[in-house]
């Protein structure tokens, strides 16, 4: 069976690479970046993870699972051994002690501390109300009333109820709290639809760095939408991603040039143990998942 996933992906990289514009980024690094693309990935063809390079998928795991019970520390992700957002929180903290002229940790001693210390970790690990908080808790305010809405509960519920609603959405782009998150979301909202007996999942993104971030995104979505599968008894249907700023840092080139290069295996099978996706209570597992190796490169914050 034809892996027309990594093939797509791989466009994506050769797209970039030809056509892409240079911009300056918050990072300070540098990308070359395009705007308005998509990939689509028909998910009776395989679990949607590349085989081109290796992608982590229990980190990835460990991601979604923080995001589904609405946790904003890193603290649980540090005790998974997922590191992806470390650099978020160390960036406030080194920022506030440079501040101060007083000396700091290095990021793996600020890890540890962050793990160790529950005090430390809720002064430095909380990187505010970012994806879980509003997926799960989305605050709304009317006056001197406050109510929160969990929009997973929700969208469950109404897929089941009105699977043909054309509301079947979740948003993270809150923007009465935009100021108080490290980082404004990234994949900002997703959209799910019904038809002929399965459910597809479609998500939107402002910004896509497109070497490190969008293996995860596809992944993570991909999973996403099984464990919405299993809850609400549909097949899985189509995994569609759009791409606003879609880009590769300057400091990536040699990384996708190299990848570009690669051929591609067969998708593997997702193996799924499900109980409950709001405690994000299940086990996934890859079958037959062949791959190149990873393809090391910074993250930039």
């Amino acid at each position: 069976m034809e892996n027309k996933l990594d093939r797509d992906y791989q466009y994506l990289l050769s797209d970039i690479l030809t056509n892409g514009v240079e911009k300056d980024d918050r990072t300070g690094t540098g990308t070359i970046s395009l705007f308005g693309k998509s990939i689509r990935h028909d998910m009776s063809k395989g679990f949607p993870i590349l085989t081109s390079k290796k992608v982590a998928f229990n980190t990835m795991i460990a991601e979604l699972k923080w995001f589904l019970k609405g946790e904003t520390n890193i603290r649980p992700l540090l005790k998974e051994g997922c590191h992806i957002w470390t650099g978020d929180a160390y960036k406030v903290y080194k920022r506030a002690y440079e501040y101060d002229l007083d000396e700091y940790l290095s990021v793996e001693d600020f890890e540890n501390r962050i793990i160790e210390d529950e005090m430390f970790a809720h002064t430095w690990g909380e990187l505010g109300p970012i994806y879980g908080r509003q997926w799960r808790k989305w605050k709304i305010v009317d006056g001197s009333f406050t109510r929160y809405v969990d929009q997973i509960d929700e969208l469950i519920k109404n897929i089941k109820e009105d699977p043909f609603s054309r509301r079947l959405m979740v948003n993270a782009w809150n923007i009465s709290e935009l100021h108080l998150m490290t980082l404004p979301p990234c994949h900002y909202s997703f959209q799910c639809y019904v038809a002929d007996g399965k459910l597809s999942l479609m998500w939107n993104q402002r910004s896509a760095d497109l070497f490190l971030g969008v293996p995860f995104n596809i992944s993570s979505y991909g999973l996403l939408l099984e464990l919405l599968c299993a809850e609400t008894g549909y097949e899985p249907g189509e995994l569609i991603g759009n791409f606003g700023d879609i880009h590769l840092y300057k400091n990536h080139i040699k990384q996708a040039e190299k990848q570009l290069k690669r051929s591609h295996y067969k998708l593997p099978k997702l193996q799924l143990e499900y109980n409950n996706i709001l405690d994000g209570d299940f086990k996934a597992s890859l079958l037959n998942y062949k791959s190149h190796s990873y393809i090391k490169a910074p993250l930039s914050n």
